[in-house]
């Protein structure tokens, strides 16, 4: 049979999967665009993608008797996704996609100890251990030193990029509190959720828009951008997001974001592609992984 709680676990490793496999898309996609214009289009695009299915799911009693989760929910999509997409876009461009991810999925300890006193949720002796496990592979895959990769910012940059993952780790945390404490007690729809969080993110980055060019600069080598527009949002956004929403309602926080961080380890395949050569760390760091995902989920 199959639990709620399994349910979870699979939409976390689901949406890490497709984050993982988004952000090397976005750091291959051409564009003159700011990473704030970057993240406006990406929501807008993945708003559209979401209504086919948003129109299939009316809204219940109990989501419509709910302001409060909608609140949250909106302020989530500010924090973790206009503000926090946009520094981690800037941070990809930085630092490539492993070190950026490695950075970012800092989120599991900043997560559980916020639940713990803001929601109340204290994991168990298991879970910790889980945690642990999760954040010392997260660590070692940190500290390696990466070889040269094509694209990367020098070494000022890359201490930027550093300030910039730091900083979206703070917000993308921030804004999965809040969309937790919105879906607890599981009267809102997770996919309604997500467009929610889109919306409120896509109000206020608008104001952007005005300064998007009227015909971007084609790319040289020219090619087309749209294909890894669309798949990128798809997978990203769209999926991802609701894939974190259905994972956030089912399980303490703590425990979705230290599923959800295991995205620098699934990257570890698709470093070469970008110069990056993981190494017997990398190998290590995938094992603790598993030991910490099924210390989770026992």
């Amino acid at each position: 049979m199959i639990t709620p709680q399994t349910i979870g676990v699979l939409a976390a490793l689901a949406a890490a999967l497709c984050w993982t496999l988004s952000s090397a898309l976005w750091r291959q996609l051409p564009t003159s665009l700011s990473a704030a214009q970057l993240n406006l289009l990406k929501n807008w695009l993945a708003l559209l993608l979401l209504v086919p299915a948003l129109l299939l799911r009316p809204c219940s009693p109990q989501a419509q008797a709910a302001p409060l989760a909608w609140g949250l929910l909106g302020l989530s999509g500010v924090l973790g996704i206009a503000l926090g997409d946009s520094l981690y876009f800037a941070a990809l461009r930085r630092l490539g996609t492993r070190r950026t991810l490695t950075l970012d999925a800092g989120g599991p300890a900043v997560t559980a100890l916020a639940g713990l006193v803001w929601l109340a949720e204290v994991p168990t002796a298991p879970h910790w251990f889980g945690l642990a496990l999760i954040t010392a592979a997260l660590v070692l895959v940190g500290l390696q030193q990466p070889a040269a990769e094509a694209g990367v910012a020098p070494p000022a940059g890359q201490r930027l990029g550093v300030l910039l993952a730091l900083g979206a780790l703070v917000a993308g945390s921030g804004g999965a509190l809040l969309a937790r404490a919105a879906l607890r007690d599981g009267a809102l729809d997770p996919l309604q959720a997500a467009a929610v969080r889109l919306l409120v993110a896509g109000l206020v980055l608008l104001p952007l828009a005005r300064q998007l060019p009227a015909r971007p600069p084609r790319p040289r080598p020219a090619q087309r951008r749209w294909p890894l527009w669309l798949l990128a949002t798809l997978l990203g956004t769209s999926a991802g997001i609701a894939l974190q929403q259905t994972a956030l309602q089912r399980l303490p926080g703590g425990t979705a974001v230290a599923l959800l961080a295991t995205a620098p380890l699934m990257a570890l395949p698709l470093a070469r592609l970008e110069g990056d050569h993981p190494g017997w760390r990398g190998l290590l760091a995938a094992l603790l992984a598993l030991g910490g995902i099924t210390a989770l989920v026992v």
